[in-house]
């Protein structure tokens, strides 16, 4: 796919703008419109729904979306570099794109849904990426008012999000994001489709909301997961002493000589209600 409207090409835009992707800003710029159309189709149907983009940088993946059928695309950007450019997508889809020149950790989600649907499509820069994963997954009110995520990580923190027990990646982001939704890699990215290209390789996670997750304080889940996963070579009896170590294990039927990789999520709700925190 060469082109998904009459904007200029993505390369040209950012020679235009002299827009040099910035360390700081965890900035990798996705310049290939197969792969932002891709991701695009993937949170469909798009149509009656807000989505909010995290880190648009030149607008690859707005563009996408906007194509796609997204009528309102709210997006979040810190580098003021990139304001104008994201102003001329706005001015091709007329009443469709809102720019906000921000810190998307600052941004209140919650806020932008209205009575409409919300879904979350980014390509999200790497250096707050699991920060803001963690914000989304941890709203009091449960579901949530987004309906999906789709995001775009590095692999190895994608296969983190989507890890099951005894895994090696398995740890507190898959407790977290296991217990409130449900989470799958739909795909992987090569290094060589980004500018400037990353040193790994990245994949798009999508993430829904379970209706009805496991009651527990995520206070207590995060204080639980934290202790345990913080030693995990070490059996549970001694990673979780600080908390109550065997005696809170026997409370709920838990061996203590098991360690954290190996409890499901069920099991570390279960430590978590019976801790007195």
């Amino acid at each position: 796919m060469s082109t998904i409207d009459e904007l200029p090409p993505l390369r040209t835009v950012i020679a235009e703008h002299d827009l040099v992707p910035r360390k700081q800003l965890g900035q990798n710029f996705l310049l290939d419109l197969n792969l932002t159309s891709k991701i695009a189709r993937q949170a469909a149907p798009l149509e009656d729904c807000i989505v909010v983009e995290v880190g648009p940088g030149p607008g690859g993946l707005t563009r996408a979306l906007l194509a796609n059928g997204a009528s309102r695309v709210v997006a979040a950007e810190k580098d003021p570099r990139c304001v104008p450019v994201l102003e001329d997508i706005a001015k091709r889809y007329p009443g469709r794109l809102e720019v906000r020149q921000m810190d998307a950790l600052d941004l209140d989600v919650e806020s932008i849904a209205e009575d409409r649907t919300l879904k979350i499509v980014a390509n999200l820069p790497y250096n707050v990426g699991t920060q803001l994963l963690v914000n989304w997954l941890s709203v009091e009110a449960w579901p949530p008012r987004w309906q999906s995520l789709t995001l775009m990580f590095q692999k190895e923190v994608a296969e983190r999000i989507v890890a099951l027990p005894s895994s090696s990646h398995y740890g507190r982001l898959a407790v977290l994001a296991g217990c409130r939704t449900k989470a799958r890699i739909l795909f992987d990215i090569p290094r060589q489709a980004f500018t400037p290209p990353p040193k790994v390789t990245s994949a798009v996670v999508q993430l829904t909301p379970r209706d009805a997750p496991l009651p527990v304080s995520l206070a207590a889940l995060e204080k639980v997961t934290l202790t345990a996963f913080g030693q995990r070579r070490k059996m549970l009896r001694q990673s979780l002493k600080p908390l109550g170590g065997e005696a809170l294990l026997n409370a709920v039927g838990i061996d203590p000589q098991r360690r954290a990789e190996t409890l499901s999520i069920e099991e570390f709700v279960a430590i978590a209600n019976a801790c007195k925190l």
